[in-house]
This record gives structure tokens, sequence and C-alpha cells, in this order.
């Protein structure tokens, strides 16, 4: 409890475990808040709670999916994420080394996204009384001019893409937490999405939407674009990828993939005279190799997401309803 109370302990957690893998000028200014001079363009900004059980898991653990989640909500507006804040919320008896381990996944994270952890907190709770670790963070972008990426601009006729295969990061946390054992280890897809997206706009500057479909999976996340821009969703089944193991693991589960979360993985809608050139941006980018198109928008006064299934019917994929995996965000 010391380490939360502002004292000795605190001070020296900071300068020696915090500031060690994330100290950059900004943050070692020392104060309460960070000054900056922001570059020309206007500010994105996007806030998170991560949550996750367990904190390490394969692929991530909850240091590195605080950087990714929030890097990737910035960056789904089309803006370069520039700066994040970190609030942690740490129970007491957590090992040190365990938060070691966090702090420097978190810091290469950061690094390998560019982006600086500029300001931040740390509280320590009775044990108990929290989940081991708890992690709030802040993100700041910049978007230019001219770039208008919004949930609202789905039309009908344009394409709705995906980059690569949905439900690795589900997966990978509840076989981590039920110690369920698959002849391939699953992996999270965690990733931070700031390049593939950047070369998505350089390919196809006009694209509509861009969304993480992250809590809810890609059903839920199509459910919401759908509502915000008052159209319907088309979608082929067979077009959708999912990894053969995680598709097997979900079978085996009695999960549908479609509502599995991600977190390095992105919903794009452009129009559809562009979608063959900005599938080929994708695929040529390492984080988009297995992008497919995979249904359009319609004109549909009830904004219902339907699917073409693999046996050639059609079913309505609807809003998740209640909560299929716990604690994986």
């Amino acid at each position: 409890m010391s380490h939360g109370s502002g004292g000795r302990a605190m001070a020296q957690l900071i300068d020696e475990l915090f500031y060690r893998y994330l100290g950059n000028p900004l943050l070692e200014q020392g104060n309460d808040q960070a000054l900056f001079q922001p570059p020309p363009g206007r500010l994105v900004t996007s806030t998170d709670g991560h949550v996750i059980s367990p904190l390490f898991f394969p692929g991530g653990d909850i240091g590195s999916l605080a950087v990714h989640g929030t890097v990737n909500d910035v960056v789904m507006s089309g803006a370069r994420p520039l700066y994040l804040t970190a609030s942690f919320i740490l129970e007491e008896g957590l090992p040190l080394a365990d938060l070691d381990r966090i702090v420097a996944s978190m810091g290469a994270a950061a690094r390998a996204a560019g982006v600086q952890v500029v300001a931040g907190d740390t509280k320590v709770v009775e044990r108990g009384k929290g989940d081991g670790c708890f992690i709030a963070t802040t993100g700041i972008g910049v978007l230019p001019d001219g770039i208008e990426i919004a949930g609202e601009r789905a039309r009908p006729g344009d394409a709705i893409l995906v980059s690569g295969s949905i439900g690795d990061h589900g997966v990978a946390i509840l076989s981590k937490r039920e110690n369920l054992g698959f002849e391939t280890e699953i992996a999270s897809d965690s990733q931070a999405l700031n390049d593939l997206v950047a070369a998505m706009i350089d390919a196809v500057p006009g694209i509509h939407c861009l969304r993480d479909p992250t809590r809810g999976g890609l059903a839920t996340t199509l459910n919401e674009l759908a509502l915000q821009s008052q159209v319907g969703m088309l979608i082929r089944e067979p077009a959708i990828p999912v990894r053969a193991e995680v598709n097997g693991a979900c079978e085996l589960l009695g999960l549908d993939p479609l509502y599995v979360a991600n977190e390095g993985k992105l919903i794009a809608i452009c129009p559809g005279d562009q979608a063959e050139n900005l599938l080929a941006a994708m695929r040529a980018h390492p984080k988009g190799q297995d992008a497919a198109i995979i249904g359009e928008v319609v004109e549909d006064p009830h904004h219902f997401v339907q699917m073409e299934t693999t046996f050639g019917g059609s079913r309505i994929v609807d809003w998740l309803a209640g909560e299929q995996l716990p604690r994986i965000c």
C-alpha cells in the first residue's frame, strides 16, 4: 500500500520503474501535467479502460494492450497518434516483477507505435478490491485537413473490408484463462494499426469509415456502423477470414467468431469503385496481408446487418445480447 501513498516508496516506484520504461522529455517534466505544442491539424482524443484477465496472454499482456487499444481508437479517425496518458490502478500484493513486465511491455509498444506516454498516475487499492492491475489510457492525435472518416459516412454501394482474420484475441484470452489445450497455440492479434491506416489513406484518401471490432466483434461493430450511418449491411460468410484453429475452438466452445473480440484488426468502408485499390494496399502491408472484401453497404430502413451463409441461405446478424466472453478488453 505504501507504493500508492504518495510518499518515498511511490516516488521510488515512479523513478525506478515508470521512468525507466516510459521516460521521455515530456514525461520527465515532472509536473502534474504535460506541456507541449501540438502540430498543425485537428486534434483527436480517445480514452479507454483496460481490465483484462489474465494479465498475460499469448501474443501480449495488459501493458501492450493498453497502448494498442487506445492508439487504434485514435487512428480509426485517420489521425496520427502522438501522445498517451496512463493511469495505473494496482492491487495490493501484485508482484513487482509482474508490474515491471507490464510497464516494460507498455513502453516497447509505445515506441513501436511512435507515441509517447506524457503523463500518468498510480493508485494502489487494498487486496481483494482490484484484479491485479487496471490501466486507463487517453490518447491524443492529430488529423490532417481533408481527411473525413467517421461512422456516419457509410453509403449504399460502399464496400466493406476487414484487415484480416477475426476472433483471434478473444479465443486466445479464453484458452489461457481456462487452461484449454489446443494442438496449435492461438495468439492474440493485439497490435497498433497506425502504419496500416496511413498506407490505406495514401492509397484511398476517400475512405468513409474505419472501426476496430473489439468488444462484440465484427457483428456488433457492423451493427453500430449501420445504425450510425442509417444504412443496411450485407456480408458474405465465405468471404470472412477466420483461422481454422479459431473456428474449431469456437465450435468446441459454442461461440460465434463474428462476436468474438479483436485487438489488431479493422473494418474499412469505402466507395465500391475504390475497393480493389484499397484491398491491394492493405494486402501489401504486413498487418493487412489477409485482408478481404466481405460485403457491401445497402439501403435498408431497418438498418439490419444480413449475412449470406456458406450454405446459400441468409440470416440477420443482430447485436450481441449479453456477454459472450467476460473481461477480454
